[in-house]
């Protein structure tokens, strides 16, 4: 089979607000399933995995650790990166880049005290880099020392302002010290400076939310409501529960549940309908979205650390932003889900586990999150402990169809294509036919489920299903194609579809695969061989490819050269025994030998003949 087994269904778990001209800036938003990427083949893609290469090891010198530390920097290694530069370090204590790469690595890594140990040790050799006075600057707030916070933001040097600023520059230094200004007592100097900085090109909509939690923390409600009602300041997970709180202290439960229930992903979102259980029965929810100057700081690198998630690449300074975060705030949920998802996108997938530990020690067992983690799990082929997750969280929240569709994911990657069915089946349930474009990925992941646990008329009706969904899916077209190839139906159509999925995707190996063996599969061999010498081109390394590039090549004469294909496709590996067993005997017999055999056989190569017992003792045995 030519099409692989698509990952887990991902759920989007950031998303930009508008700023100014384009600007953007983004908090942890609610879930809201997106359809996921899918690989075109029925092989699980290879997935990376995080080093293992344990325990960094004592080398001795300075070049030693210094290269292997930049060796595990370049594989976002971060604690075998943190503990190599410090050897380093230990060699010469004075280099400023050892010691700022050492603190990017610390911090990356989640050991925070260890990192501002390094910070103050910079700071007093005089070497303070903008990132090791931003950490001395988290940790004054960490201990409420407002005064000093404010002093050492007056008097530092002018931050950089470029993109590449690890403090974020100006606007950073600025709301940190609005919120300092309320630790220290001074309300209406703190207003007063985030009013200020709002004023900044493309800054509104964030210093604004800040402006919102510091009125309602000081009381005006009504102010802070004002501010949060405007879709580009409050639009976010963290908007939404901070204005929840704030129409129901204004005696407004019944806007505040008509609020939350019109957000989208609320049905997602277990907290939000806690929120509103509550409302409903006439509780009025207490402002705690902010409980001292140290979480809106918190919620600063929050917010900082959400811009850089953004894009396409995260920017590393992205994690540093975030473990600043939930450093200040350590039950900020939020802070520890954004760590888990860059260092998930970094493939550092057993961090990224702590931070999802975490979520679940916090009682904040959130289907975004679980998600998330299981998709971590998975990918760090820890296969056992990803279908318990998936298990436990459809158990916890049976009524999302995106924990079922992981579920279904999942057994699929283990090749337990028969259990995964009716996971899928709970998923359209739930979905239900009003929202086809929902419909068609399980749709789709239940057709090949079914195709592989040898139900191939249902699989065909889901597929179907799936192409009338979106006609020009090249995945739903090449799976549909090859399987009707493979199994020798309906070629005119299966060459039809193919050559459409060819069309969308014309560089596409597996779909190229595909259309060379419906050629081969109507006898045209020769229109063959051009669409598979491309796929082999293309993945040169599948097994599979190559074994059908030999058997074509046979097919126009050049003998040889299959032989030589076949060879290559056995060192690969093929994913059964049967399928070696086959590639074996046309090299030992040739691939017309074969095909005779099979056709004999009911269209399978005879098993090996087990050799008769002996009946009694060689000639001259004991």
């Amino acid at each position: 089979m030519t099409t692989r087994l698509i990952p887990m269904a991902l759920i989007a778990l950031t998303a930009a607000l508008p700023l100014q001209q384009g600007a953007a800036w983004a908090a942890p938003t609610l879930a809201q399933a997106e359809t996921p990427e899918v690989p075109d083949g029925d092989r699980p893609a290879h997935r990376p995995t995080e080093p293992t290469a344990g325990p960094a090891t004592e080398v001795r010198g300075l070049a030693g650790p210094y290269l292997a530390a930049r060796m595990a920097a370049i594989q976002n290694d971060y604690r075998n990166a943190a503990t190599y530069y410090l050897q380093a370090l230990a060699q010469d204590d004075t280099d400023g880049y050892l010691q700022d790469s050492a603190l990017v690595a610390l911090i990356s890594a989640g050991e925070m005290e260890r990192a501002t140990a390094l910070a103050v040790t910079m700071s007093d050799q005089g070497r303070a880099t903008e990132l090791a006075r931003l950490v001395q600057r988290a940790e004054l707030a960490r201990a409420g020392r407002w005064d000093d916070l404010i002093a050492a933001i007056d008097t530092a040097p002018t931050p950089e302002t470029g993109a590449d600023a690890p403090g974020g520059g100006a606007l950073v230094d600025g709301m940190m010290r609005a919120w300092a200004l309320l630790g220290a007592g001074k309300a209406g100097e703190s207003l007063s400076a985030f009013k200020k900085l709002a004023t900044l090109r493309g800054a509104g909509p964030m210093v604004s939310y800040h402006l919102a939690l510091t009125k309602a923390k000081v009381g005006d409600f009504e102010g802070a409501e004002e501010l949060l009602a405007d879709p580009a300041t409050g639009a976010h997970i963290l908007g939404v529960v901070a204005r929840a709180q704030v129409l129901s202290q204004l005696e407004r439960n019944r806007d505040a549940i008509a609020m939350l229930e019109g957000t989208p992903g609320f049905a997602e979102e277990p907290h939000l309908m806690a929120l509103r259980d509550r409302m409903a029965k006439g509780e009025t929810l207490a402002f705690d979205s902010i409980r001292t100057p140290s979480d809106g700081i918190a919620q600063v690198f929050l917010t900082f650390g959400s811009v850089l998630a953004t894009s396409d690449e995260p920017d590393p300074l992205a994690l540093i932003h975030a473990r600043l975060a939930e450093y200040l705030a350590p039950d900020l949920g939020e802070a520890h889900l954004l760590s888990a998802q860059l260092l998930q996108g970094f493939g550092q997938f057993d961090l990224a586990e702590r931070e999802f530990e975490k979520l679940r020690e916090l009682g904040d067992m959130r289907p975004i999150a679980e998600l998330s983690r299981i998709d971590a799990l998975a990918r760090a082929e820890r296969l056992d402990d990803a279908e318990k997750a998936a298990l436990a969280l459809t158990a916890a929240h049976p009524e999302l169809a995106q924990g079922w569709i992981a579920l279904g994911d999942l057994l699929r990657q283990q090749d337990k294509f028969g259990q995964a069915v009716p996971a899928y089946d709970k998923a359209l349930s739930l979905i239900g036919d009003q929202d086809p474009e929902a419909r068609w990925f399980p749709l789709y992941a239940r057709g090949i489920a079914l195709e592989r646990s040898g139900q191939f008329p249902k699989a065909e009706a889901d597929l179907r299903a799936a192409l009338k969904i979106r006609p020009d899916s090249p995945q739903v077209l090449n799976y549909l194609g090859y399987s009707l190839v493979d199994r020798n139906e309906k070629l005119d159509e299966a060459l039809r579809l193919i050559k459409r999925a060819v069309e969308l995707r014309p560089d596409d190996g597996y779909i190229l695969d595909s259309l060379a063996w419906a050629y081969y599969r109507l006898g045209r061999y020769s229109e063959a061989v051009a669409p598979m010498e491309r796929a082999v081109a293309a993945m040169a390394s599948d097994s599979l490819v190559n074994d059908h590039m030999g058997d074509i090549y046979w097919m126009v004469g050049r003998k040889r050269e299959a032989e030589i294909q076949w060879h290559r496709a056995l060192s690969l590996k093929p994913e059964t025994e049967a399928e070696a067993r086959r590639i074996r005997a046309k090299l030992e017999r040739g691939l017309d030998a074969v095909l005779a055999e099979e056709k004999a056989n009911g269209g399978k190569l005879p098993e090996p003949r087990t050799p008769e017992p002996r009946t009694s003792e060689p000639a001259g045995a004991d």
